[in-house]
C-alpha cells in the first residue's frame, strides 16, 4: 500500500527480513520496517552512526495499528514520516521525542542549523530550568516556555572591519561596513552562574556543554568570478573569509551574482556544496547598490561597477561586513541581512481536522503568535504550543485582524493567520497582503476549500469548468455581482455559491437562481451542502425549479450544476466529457 502512494518509494526485498532492512538502511533516506521493534533495534544497532546521516526509522506493527518513529525523529524527519504512515495505514503515530511530547518546539525543527549542547539545553527547557536567550537579533522564533527568557539587549558595538586586498581588477579602498550588533551579553564566555544558554548567533563563538546555538539564515556571500573559476577556488575564498570574519558558514542564506554567472560551474557547485540557492541579479539591477569599491574595469567587462559586494547587499536592509576579497579567480563579499518577520497565512481547511493539511499543523507549531477570527481560532488551540500568544476577535473585524497580523509579523514576530477552508479564497490572505511589504517573509498554506469539501459530498458537481461566486454585498455593489453571476449563466459554468444568504441578506440567492434559470433547463441539479465535515453537516439536492431558498444561509455552499451536469445514483455528476465514455 505504501509503495502504491508513494511513486518515489521503493520495496526492498532479500533472502532474509535482516538483509532486506540492511539494504534499506544502505541506500535509502528513510525506512519503514514491518517488523517487531526489538528485532529492529537488533538489526541496525550495529549499523549506527549518527543521527544526522543515519535514514530515518518508522516501524509498524503486524496489524498496522501503529507506526513508531524509532531513529531520527527530528533530523532525520522520521516523526513527520509516522504521521504519513499513519495518515495512510490507518495507525497511530507513535512519537516518543521529548520536545513533541511535551508540545514544545525541538531545537532541530526550525529549518536552521543547530549546534553546541543541543540535548542538554533542549532537557533545560524540558525540565523548566532557567534557559537564557541570546539572540544578536529579533528572529522570529516559535514560541517559547516561560523559563527560556531573552538576556538584556547589549549596545552596538562598532570594531574595525577588515580592507579588503585588491584584485580581480577591482581596488580595495575604505571600507563602508556599519557597526556590527554583538550578540548579547555573555555570548563570548561561558554562562553566568552555571545555568543554559540557547544563542541565535551568525557570529562564531565558543561552546560548552550548557550552550547551544541557533544560526540564522542572515548571511548573504555575493561572489564573483572569472569564466571557468575552479569551485576548490571559490569555496577556499569563501572559508577564509567567513573564518577571519568570525562568521559561521551555517548562517548563510544564498550565494549571490550576477546573471551572467547563473551557469558558472565553480560557484554551483560551491552553493550546491554548501546546500545553498544561488540566486543571481541583472546587472542594472547591481549597478544600482551603493557599494565601497566600485570598479570601471568590472563595470565594462559585465555591466555594473560591482558584482560581489552589490549581489552580497542586495535584497534588503543589510550591511557590509566583509568587503571584497579576491584570489586569482574569485571575488567574496559578505553582508548581514536584517531579520525579516514571519507570516504564515494558514487554511485550516472546512472543519474536519483530518481535512487539515499536515503543513498547517506544522505552521501552527512554528508560530509565536496566531491571528484569527475566534471560532476558527478554538478549532486548533490543542495544536498551539506553550507560550503563544493568541489576537482572537468576532465576525466583521478582517481588517483589524489583517493589520495585526502584519503589524506582528513586521516586528519581527512568527506569525500565523488562520482561516477556514483555503485563506486565499474569500477570505484573509487578500487583505493582508495589502498591507505586507518587503520587510516580511510571507508563506501561503493552502486548505481544502468549502467548495471542494462540498463537491466531494454531492458526488463530481466540478468536473468540468466551474466559477465561483459571491452573493455577499458587502464589499462589492450587487449591480456588479449580477453581472458576473449572468456571465456565469451564459457560459454554462457550473457556478459555486459563498455568502449566499444571511438574515440581512435574504433576496439576492432568489435572484441569482432566476438568473441561471434563464439559461439552462429547470431540472437541473443544485446541491446545498451545510457546515461540511462539521458535526451538523447536511447535504441537500434539488433542482433550479424547486430550491427553497429559505434552506440556505451564510454556513451553506450553493453549487448550480451545468446544462450537462446529471443525477446518477443520487449523486450530482458534471461529465468532463472524456472521448472514451462515447
Amino acid at each position: 500500500m505504501l509503495a502504491d502512494a508513494w511513486p518515489h518509494a521503493r520495496l526492498v526485498t532479500a533472502d532474509t527480513v535482516a538483509d532486506a532492512l540492511r539494504a534499506a538502511w544502505a541506500g535509502c533516506d528513510a525506512v519503514v520496517a514491518f517488523l517487531a521493534t526489538g528485532a529492529v533495534v537488533r538489526i541496525l544497532a550495529p549499523l549506527l552512526g549518527d543521527k544526522h546521516t543515519d535514514p530515518a526509522v518508522v516501524v509498524v506493527d503486524e496489524a498496522a495499528r501503529h507506526a513508531v518513529a524509532l531513529l531520527g525523529g527530528h533530523a532525520g524527519g522520521a516523526n513527520d514520516l509516522a504521521a504519513r504512515v499513519g495518515a495512510l495505514l490507518d495507525a497511530r503515530p507513535v512519537v516518543t521525542t521529548a520536545t513533541d511530547a511535551a508540545g514544545l518546539p525541538g531545537l532541530d525543527t526550525l529549518g536552521w542549523p543547530v549546534e553546541g549542547a543541543v540535548a542538554a539545553v533542549s532537557r533545560a527547557i524540558l525540565d523548566g530550568e532557567p534557559v537564557t536567550l541570546v539572540a544578536d537579533a529579533a528572529w522570529p522564533l516559535p514560541a517559547l516556555p516561560d523559563n527560556v527568557r531573552p538576556a538584556p539587549a547589549p549596545e552596538p558595538t562598532a570594531p574595525a572591519a577588515p580592507v579588503a586586498p585588491p584584485g580581480a581588477g577591482e581596488p580595495a579602498g575604505p571600507t563602508s561596513a556599519g557597526p556590527r550588533v554583538e550578540a548579547g551579553a555573555g555570548a563570548a564566555g561561558p554562562p553566568a552562574g552555571g545555568g543554559y544558554r540557547l544563542l541565535v548567533t551568525d557570529r562564531l563563538v565558543p561552546l560548552d556543554a550548557r550552550t547551544a546555538v541557533l544560526r540564522p539564515p542572515s548571511l548573504v556571500a555575493g561572489v564573483g568570478a572569472s569564466r571557468g573559476v575552479p569551485a576548490a577556488e571559490v569555496r577556499g575564498l569563501l572559508d577564509r573569509v567567513l573564518a577571519e570574519a568570525g562568521l559561521s558558514p551555517a548562517s548563510l542564506r544564498h550565494l549571490a551574482s550576477a546573471d551572467i554567472k547563473a551557469d558558472e560551474a565553480g560557484i554551483r557547485a560551491t552553493a550546491d556544496a554548501l546546500g545553498v540557492p544561488l540566486v543571481t541579479h541583472p546587472a542594472a539591477q547591481l549597478a544600482a547598490v551603493d557599494v565601497p569599491h566600485p570598479s570601471e574595469v568590472v563595470r565594462a567587462a559585465v555591466g555594473t561597477p560591482s558584482v560581489a559586494e552589490a549581489a552580497a547587499l542586495l535584497g534588503g536592509d543589510a550591511e557590509l561586513l566583509v568587503p571584497k576579497t579576491a584570489t586569482a579567480m574569485a571575488t567574496v563579499a559578505v553582508a548581514r541581512h536584517a531579520p525579516r518577520g514571519r507570516l504564515a497565512i494558514v487554511g485550516l481547511g472546512p472543519g474536519a481536522p483530518d481535512l487539515r493539511t499536515a503543513r498547517a499543523v506544522t505552521e501552527l507549531r512554528r508560530a509565536a503568535v496566531v491571528v484569527g477570527l475566534d471560532q476558527y481560532v478554538d478549532q486548533v488551540r490543542d495544536l498551539l504550543r506553550p507560550g503563544t500568544r493568541v489576537l482572537a476577535s468576532g465576525l466583521g473585524a478582517e481588517e483589524e485582524r489583517a493589520r495585526a497580523a502584519v503589524a506582528e509579523a513586521t516586528a519581527g514576530h512568527a506569525v500565523a493567520l488562520v482561516g477556514s477552508g483555503d485563506a486565499g479564497v474569500y477570505a484573509m490572505a487578500s487583505p493582508a497582503l495589502e498591507y505586507a511589504d518587503e520587510r516580511i517573509d510571507v508563506v501561503g498554506v493552502p486548505g481544502v476549500t468549502a467548495a471542494l469539501a462540498a463537491g466531494a459530498l454531492l458526488g463530481a458537481p466540478l468536473g468540468h469548468d466551474h466559477a465561483y461566486l459571491s452573493l455577499s454585498d458587502l464589499h462589492t455593489p450587487w449591480e456588479v455581482i449580477a453581472r458576473r453571476v449572468a456571465a456565469a449563466a451564459e457560459g454554462d459554468f457550473v457556478a459555486l455559491l459563498y455568502n449566499p444568504r444571511s438574515r440581512a441578506r435574504d433576496w439576492q440567492l432568489g435572484a441569482a437562481l432566476g438568473v441561471f434559470a434563464a439559461h439552462r433547463p429547470a431540472d437541473t441539479p443544485v446541491g446545498v451542502v451545510r457546515n461540511a465535515s462539521r458535526p451538523d453537516e447536511r447535504v441537500h439536492l434539488a433542482t433550479l425549479a424547486d430550491l427553497d431558498p429559505a434552506l440556505v444561509d451564510m454556513y451553506s455552499v450553493v453549487v448550480v450544476g451545468s446544462s450537462q451536469t446529471r443525477i446518477v445514483a443520487g449523486r450530482m455528476v458534471t461529465p468532463r466529457g472524456y472521448r472514451w465514455r462515447r
